[in-house]
Order: C-alpha cells, then structure tokens, then sequence
C-alpha cells in the first residue's frame, strides 16, 4: 500500500518546480532579445539617405516575432553553411537609381556544422512551445512522483536553454567585433572610397556604384539636348559641380575611357 505524500512535502517540491519553470521562461526570454538583435543588426541596405530609418523598421519588424520565426530569419541570413551562395540577395533589392547601400554580416560554417546548428535551434523552439504550451499537460503536479518528473525535466531543461544562449552569445560578440570592425573602416579613406565610389582597397572599381558614373548620370539629365550630351561638356560640368570627382582618381586617363571602361552607358 502506497502512503500519501504529506501536504509539506508535495508544496515544497511544487514550489521548486515553479522556481525552476520561472527560470526556463526568463532564460528563454533573455534568449529572444539577443535573437532579435542578431537578426535586427546583422544586416542593414536601402539609400544611403534612410539607413537610418531602413534600421528602425528592422529592428520593429523582429520585435513580434516568435521564437520559431526568429530561427527561421537567422537561419540561411546570418548562419550560412559555406555552399550557401547569398553574395547577390542584398543587391537584388537595391533600386538602381538611387545611391545605396547594403552590407551583412554572416556567419559561414561547414554544411555538417550547419545541419547540427539548426537541428538544435529546432530543438530550442520545441521546448520553448513545450515549456510555454504542454508543461502541466505532461506532468502530474499533484503527485510526488510527477512533481520529480517535472523537476528533473526542467533541470535538463535549464541546462539546455544555458547551452544554447552560451552559444547565441558568442556569435553575438563575433558580430559586435565585425561591426566595429566595419565602423573603423568606414571612417577611414579607402571605406569612404569604397562606398562612396566604388573603389576598392585593391583599387578595383565597381562602376555601377561609382561616384564618377552617378555624376555623368547627373550630368546628363541636367545637360542633355534631343536626348545626347557631350562628354566633353559633362566633364567640364562635373569639374566645377564635384572637383574630386576626376577620371584619374578611377585609374582612366579621360572622360571618354571612363565611359567606355564603366559600360553605363
């Protein structure tokens, strides 16, 4: 014959089960917030006059997202196996008449360790909805034997939920390093020449992105006559309108070769 647990005893181990479930869901919270800012902050484009406010949408868009939907952004965005090829995604998006810019930062790992990484976070957003949806409905709260069950369960649990934010964490400190990282670059010269003109620190030039190409563009809206506008004529413009802007500074030794060279025209 079984004896009853005593009222003390059940209350007490029904407390700690509400102490350690109370924990998960803080923890698992904690874990929401830095996700969001992963998935916020890893990525910013759009013109280069609304980065700002391109930021504050993303930041807004992630802020009601479920677990489930945060995994799923962060997944195959900023955790990308090496096959993966996102190279283009950014500048698919980007209009073509308007000066923009896009950057983001991933992290890339072998297909193997990207397979083991999002079968974890799948396995986080299920014992997050089990926690949150299933708890009382797979543990008998009002015995001593299902009362150790839910304790040994959330133990496991807590342990889980500090593994994975360990590892959430980590890759949070990589992206703030890169982005100070990016910070510095772009307050140096050769980041302001890569973004504002196309020149790379290899001093390769990406013409559609040039500061000399979006000047002849300017220059022949404002100059053109039936449609044409000189070079020669555009050049002059663009000497009094942006000195810096020059064919020498894009490695061309005329007006002319930097039409030819960009292929913009």
């Amino acid at each position: 014959m079984t004896t009853p647990p005593a009222d003390g005893e059940l209350q007490t181990l029904q407390r700690e089960v509400q102490r350690l479930l109370g924990r998960c869901l803080l923890c698992l919270q904690q874990y929401e917030r830095l996700i969001k800012a992963l998935v916020a902050h890893h990525e910013i484009d759009g013109p280069v006059d609304a980065l700002e406010s391109s930021r504050a949408k993303r930041i807004a868009n992630v802020a009601g997202k479920t677990l489930g939907n945060l995994v799923s952004q962060l997944l195959g965005s900023y955790l990308v196996s090496e096959e993966a090829d996102t190279s283009d995604e950014i500048t698919a998006r980007t209009a073509s008449d308007t000066v923009s810019f896009g950057m983001r930062m991933q992290l890339s790992m072998s297909a193997d360790d990207y397979a083991r990484i999002e079968s974890g976070l799948k396995e986080l957003v299920q014992l997050r909805n089990s926690l949150v949806h299933h708890f009382m409905d797979q543990h008998d709260l009002w015995s001593l034997e299902g009362c150790q069950g839910a304790h040994d369960a959330l133990l496991a649990a807590c342990s889980r939920i500090d593994q994975h934010f360990e590892q959430l964490r980590g890759w949070a400190v990589q992206m703030d390093q890169v982005r100070k990282l990016m910070a510095e670059f772009v307050q140096s010269n050769a980041g302001y020449d890569l973004i504002v003109n196309g020149i790379a620190p290899d001093e390769t030039v990406y013409w559609p992105a040039a500061g000399i190409v979006h000047e002849l563009r300017n220059a022949a809206r404002e100059l053109a006559v039936d449609g044409w506008t000189p070079v020669a004529v555009a050049g002059r413009w663009i000497a009094d309108r942006d000195p810096e802007q020059q064919p020498v500074k894009y490695g061309c030794s005329s007006w002319r070769q930097v039409v030819h060279e960009s292929r913009q025209f």
